[in-house]
């Protein structure tokens, strides 16, 4: 007899649907084939569902089982296939029939005992599930029940264990679909426990951070150790936007196809912030493995990415990053596919003057050489340095400064001002701009930027005209510090956003001084 259901395989981050066949006949050699290019989770499945069957009271036929999982040249991964290829084999041996395999797709690891395991990529499952329409609901594990049920517009049916299922598709058991609560985890999650009035001194550093965020802008912080680069940039994640519904969902499926998704919280309320430590492989900031999987950049998407000790990275991990900061998305090729994965995120480098990192430092001497900053300092490409668009000194901070009882400027404080900044750009990026790309090309799916870290040279040149004096300011930046192209319109657009801080339609010397001030490292810094 022969069962068809309908189950999810994860391609990087996406779902992609698969039909499960099982033909059983008997009087045929007793045996179990899997075919479609199941992965060895999967070819290890036969093992769990025959213990799973019977431990919950069914039989295990012991006849020839045939699973196909088409489409045929999709590999399969994970084992998700667990709880489908059970389903399909109970049925396809006559020991229940159900008429709401049509209906419902069905996804899920079993133990051996027949209870259901939390499934990696539930969210983006439920998301696939939507999009097909001849389906009602999705049946997943009661573990991933509340990730699924993110998305509103389908039934999400938990089940715990191998026999609720088979009562579900037998219809001898009605579940209630898994409600959605959204609104609740953003209440319960969407807090920080951390503030910028927690810094003491660093208010200059605070003020460039404050552009930073307002523009959406890569920065670079230069100082010894112990200055607080690493204090200010765990507090950025504070002053930006609050995460938007779709731009939560779009992380989380990132974090959910990887398993990283917290215990109890199925949705981050709050923008990521990844630390990778300086010893990482190139596959494991960008991505990679045979089946491409994302990697720190993508798990930084819509937050930060903060790389501390960033001499001390591999020079060619490095290098990776270029094409991601300028496109916002990451593209992995092998052999059998392309996979694109997202990597919209604010790079946060920090680093030190010198290998002893006290270079320039009143209170303490510093021993290196000249050739040994040089070398130091090489390990730093000028494209990438080139690539980000604020960089940052940050001194050690005094004694009086540290001991001072008044607070620092808030995170409160900041975000307001963010936030307006934010709204000026969201009216003119998503209004005018938009409409002016799309009648320059109608059938353009390049999307309008929303903040000013993302405008074009053509937006550039719509939005930082300059005067007389602050265009001949300008050129005489460029001369004295020989910026490359890429590094005057970072300029341009940082003196935008510091314009937008004072609400301002136009850029002023003011505003273009204090952008040209956050290029510090295009002087030398060791002479």
């Amino acid at each position: 007899m022969l069962a068809r259901l309908q189950t999810f395989s994860l391609l990087g981050v996406d779902a992609v649907p698969v039909d499960v066949e099982v033909d059983v006949s008997s009087g045929a050699l007793p045996a179990t084939v899997l075919v479609g290019l199941p992965d060895t989770a999967i070819r290890e499945s036969t093992h769990r569902v025959a213990r799973a069957m019977v431990n919950c009271g069914f039989n295990r036929p012991n006849d020839r089982i045939v699973v196909n999982l088409a489409p045929a040249e999709l590999p399969k991964t994970a084992a998700t296939f667990d709880l489908p290829i059970t389903l399909g084999i109970l049925a396809g041996s006559g020991q229940f029939s159900s008429d709401r395999f049509r209906d419902y797709a069905v996804v899920g690891e079993l133990s051996l005992e027949g209870s259901t395991r939390p499934a990696r990529g539930a969210l983006s499952m439920a998301i696939a599930a939507a999009r097909q329409q001849n389906l009602k609901g999705v049946v997943v594990p009661a573990a991933s029940a509340t990730e699924a049920a993110v998305v509103e517009s389908i039934e999400v049916i938990p089940v715990q264990t191998l026999g609720e299922a088979v009562g579900f598709f037998a219809g001898e058991l009605d579940i209630t679909p898994a409600p959605t609560r959204v609104d609740e985890w953003f209440d319960r999650f969407a807090n920080y426990d951390i503030d910028f009035a927690d810094v003491r001194g660093q208010e200059a550093a605070k003020r460039a951070l404050l552009v930073a965020a307002a523009g959406g802008h890569n920065v670079a912080m230069l100082g010894p150790p112990g200055g607080g680069k690493t204090m200010l940039a765990k507090r950025i994640p504070t002053i930006l936007p609050p995460l938007s519904a779709d731009e939560s969902i779009e992380t989380t499926r990132i974090y959910s196809a990887l398993g990283l998704l917290g215990a109890g919280q199925p949705l981050l309320a709050t923008r990521p912030f990844r630390a990778p430590h300086h010893t990482i492989s190139e596959a494991g900031l960008i991505g990679g493995r045979s089946v491409p999987m994302p990697g720190e950049i993508s798990l930084a998407h819509h937050g930060i990415l903060f790389l501390d000790e960033l001499a001390e990275f591999n020079r060619r991990t490095l290098e990776v990053l270029r094409q991601p900061l300028e496109d916002g998305t990451v593209t992995i090729s092998r052999a059998r596919s392309t996979t694109r994965f997202p990597a919209a995120f604010m790079l946060v480098a920090a680093f030190n003057p010198c290998p002893c990192g006290y270079r320039g430092d009143p209170r303490r001497d510093c021993q290196c050489t000249v050739p040994q900053v040089e070398k130091y300092m090489s390990k730093i490409s000028g494209p990438l340095l080139d690539r980000i668009d604020i960089h940052l000194e940050v001194p050690a901070v005094p004694f009086r400064e540290l001991s001072a009882r008044r607070a620092g400027t808030s995170s409160e404080t900041m975000r307001q001002h963010v936030l307006a900044a934010r709204d000026l750009q969201r009216h003119r990026f998503g209004q005018a701009t938009l409409a002016a790309t799309m009648a320059a090309a109608p059938t353009s799916n390049t999307a309008a930027p929303r903040c000013n870290a993302r405008m074009t040279s053509r937006q550039i040149r719509e939005w930082c005209p300059l005067d007389g004096p602050a265009m001949e300011l300008l050129r005489a930046a460029v001369s004295d510090l020989g910026l490359s192209a890429r590094a005057h319109d970072k300029v341009l657009r940082v003196a935008r956003t510091i314009a937008d801080l004072d609400a301002s339609a136009t850029i002023t010397c003011g505003h273009l001084s204090e952008a040209i001030q956050y290029r510090l490292l295009d002087r030398t810094l060791w002479t």
